[in-house]
């Protein structure tokens, strides 16, 4: 019987599809797409695994008692799951994590500010269950993030709360109605560098109206991504021909609202007058997205919802990719083909600019 492992952190060869069981749906895509290569650039963050919550779960002796909380409910009643996760989320984060995985946590916390030297550290807590993101189950969405969490203390208590959103009654009454056995279902906890974003957005390697796969369909919002994947805004809107990198539909909306980090987390802020109705996206980002879209699509072997950020420091932008899981809505026929012919280079940029 090999070690527990209570943290990895994020690269192409801990977090990956074959460690889904210890760090989970989220969190393998994220080690998974620093394999692809060095125009896929991801925020650096690790894992709290599933080891550590189930020490979490067997030290402090919540298992039994989760495990006869949920043999109480009645699938036919929703308010007895309600009920059962009111007690479960409150029991899970009134107890403390013992001392050895605090102390855990605490030193992939400190290698994690020396490998990006950030004394004022800002992170993302995301969950990351093992069935979530995953091509034939809809469990993506059920469990909690927490954006802008700024000190290790936080980190812990936004940690159990992720572990805690295992139990909502959404998600336990998708496991009840679908036949998932609740012990088997476990969760990871991603603890991701933020991006400073100026623009963030959703994209899909196909057209979500129809299942085109030839096109690419980016919605951007000004800053945090949460804003659009939220859906509290309408966000622009640009669906591009794959081959030749042509705008054949937009939209530009006006944009008042946009969330942004705060001290305490995030909040929404109103958008300057004189950005409202500019897209939010350049020419040169478009194309941007574009490839990556095109290049995280043909890693996977499938068409993709892919979250990213823009990052502007002076003059420099750099797109972050922040979540890649697969899109759902629509499944690949038999023979079925994206079309991913390259155009001449040069033609890419003028093809995005006259359809601006």
């Amino acid at each position: 019987m090999t070690d527990p492992t209570y943290t990895l952190h994020f690269d192409a060869e801990e977090c990956t599809k074959d460690n889904i069981d210890l760090v989970g749906g989220k969190n393998a895509s994220l080690g998974e797409l620093m394999d692809i290569g060095e125009d896929v650039q991801v925020p650096p963050g690790f894992a709290v695994t599933t080891d550590f919550y189930e020490a979490f779960l067997d030290e402090q002796g919540l298992r039994e008692y989760i495990t006869d909380r949920l043999s109480e409910i009645d699938v036919d009643d929703e308010g007895t799951a309600a009920e059962a996760s009111e007690d479960i989320r409150k029991r899970i984060k009134d107890v403390a994590f013992p001392d050895f995985l605090v102390e855990e946590l605490e030193e992939s916390w400190d290698r994690l500010q020396s490998d990006v030297s950030a004394s004022d550290l800002r992170v993302a807590v995301r969950s990351s269950a093992t069935a979530e993101d995953l091509p034939d189950s809809s469990f993506a969405g059920q469990q909690d993030t927490y954006l802008n969490v700024r000190d290790v203390e936080s980190i812990l208590q936004r940690t159990k709360a992720c572990m805690a959103s295992l139990f909502t009654t959404r998600a336990i009454v998708y496991r009840e109605e679908n036949g998932f056995d609740h012990d088997e279902v476990l969760i990871s906890v991603g603890i991701q560098k933020m991006v400073d974003a100026r623009t963030s957005g959703v994209m899909f390697t196909l057209n979500p109206a129809n299942g085109d796969m030839s096109k690419v369909r980016i919605e951007a919002n000004w800053g945090l991504g949460e804003s659009v994947v939220s859906g509290r805004v309408t966000p622009d809107s640009f669906l591009v021909d794959k081959p030749v990198y042509k705008i054949v539909d937009r939209d530009i909306q006006q944009k008042g609202m946009m969330i942004t980090p705060t001290d305490n987390g995030i909040e929404e802020a109103t958008v300057e007058d004189d950005k409202q109705d500019v897209p939010s996206l350049t020419a040169n980002e478009i194309i941007d997205l574009t490839d990556l879209a095109k290049s995280i699509e043909k890693y996977y072997g499938e068409p993709q919802d892919i979250e990213w950020a823009i990052e502007e420091q002076d003059d420099d932008t750099q797109v972050f990719i922040l979540q890649s899981r697969p899109e759902t809505a629509w499944k690949q026929e038999d023979g079925q083909q994206s079309t991913d012919s390259e155009p001449d280079a040069s033609n890419a940029a003028n093809q995005v600019l006259d359809n601006l």
